[in-house]
């Protein structure tokens, strides 16, 4: 009998590195399917979800809003930002004393971050940068300011640079204390009901696992944190992987919904987004 396989994609960062401990970790029982797993930026997994090319990928509820069609949302492994998110930066000796009308530095058209942005001030310019070179896009004069996801919203102070606007407290006040969603596990829908099901549960079972051995999951997520000591690694899986990753929760679907529809009223994505989650 042929081996069934599946491919996980997902982001080189720790939250998402503890996500996938108890896979990383043979910790999970898998049933007999094996689990590759691929490490790429978001902007990129965001661009392979367009073609189909991994069975389950971590992607920006911005590429999600084109892509479900294609792709069912699982109803765990969300990363939201609870009355935080990515951060706009300048620097301290200049910059925009605002957003609008500033060169903003952005990691990629298809992020939430960026989408949120737009929610945000619409009236900007921007230049697409590798997330992990924004700061120094910023600092070098390249950009008035920056759009920091990742470890870049624990590491900016570090680096001399200051905040204009928190978008997850801004989006909390906005929408009376809803988190903001910006990634999301999404599965391919071709695999059908019964393989869905399966890959959904070892999946929420590796969330789980990290969850419950958060030490040993914090120091496999640690090897990914650029820039992170151990402290700002347990602090940045902690704003990441919680509660509402291993399930949303009324809230959680709420603010989906919420940010699909604010979306797609402000002509920003280009349908109306049916906000459905796989078993």
């Amino acid at each position: 009998m042929a081996e069934t396989r599946i491919t996980v994609a997902h982001s080189p960062d720790s939250d998402d590195a503890f996500m996938f401990y108890g896979l990383a970790s043979n910790n999970v029982d898998t049933g007999g399917i094996v689990v590759d797993q691929v490490l790429s930026d978001i902007e990129t997994l965001n661009r392979a979800a367009f073609d189909g090319k991994y069975e389950v990928s971590a992607v920006s509820f911005h590429a999600f809003a084109h892509l479900s069609d294609k792709y069912a949302l699982l109803p765990h492994g969300a990363s939201m930002g609870d009355n935080y998110g990515p951060i706009v930066v300048a620097r301290q000796d200049g910059g925009p004393a605002g957003v609008k009308g500033s060169r903003i530095a952005i990691p990629g058209e298809l992020t939430t971050a960026y989408l949120t942005l737009r929610l945000y001030e619409p009236d900007f310019d921007f230049v697409v940068v590798p997330f992990d070179e924004i700061q120094q896009a910023v600092l070098d004069g390249k950009a008035e300011a920056g759009l920091l996801i990742h470890e870049g919203q624990l590491t900016y102070q570090d680096e001399g640079l200051r905040k204009i606007v928190d978008l997850g407290e801004w989006w909390n006040q906005r929408t009376g204390g809803l988190p903001l969603p910006l990634g999301g596990n999404i599965i391919r829908r071709d695999l059908g009901p019964e393989m869905i099901r399966k890959v959904s549960k070892l999946l929420h079972d590796s969330i789980a696992f990290a969850l419950s051995h958060r030490s040993d999951a914090v120091t496999y997520a640690e090897t990914f944190g650029r820039g992170l000591d151990r402290a700002k690694t347990d602090k940045f899986v902690g704003m990441y992987v919680n509660d509402l990753t291993l399930g949303y929760g009324e809230r959680g679907r709420k603010a989906v919904e919420r940010l699909m529809t604010e979306a797609f009223e402000k002509g920003l994505i280009p349908k109306r987004v049916n906000v459905e989650f796989a078993a």
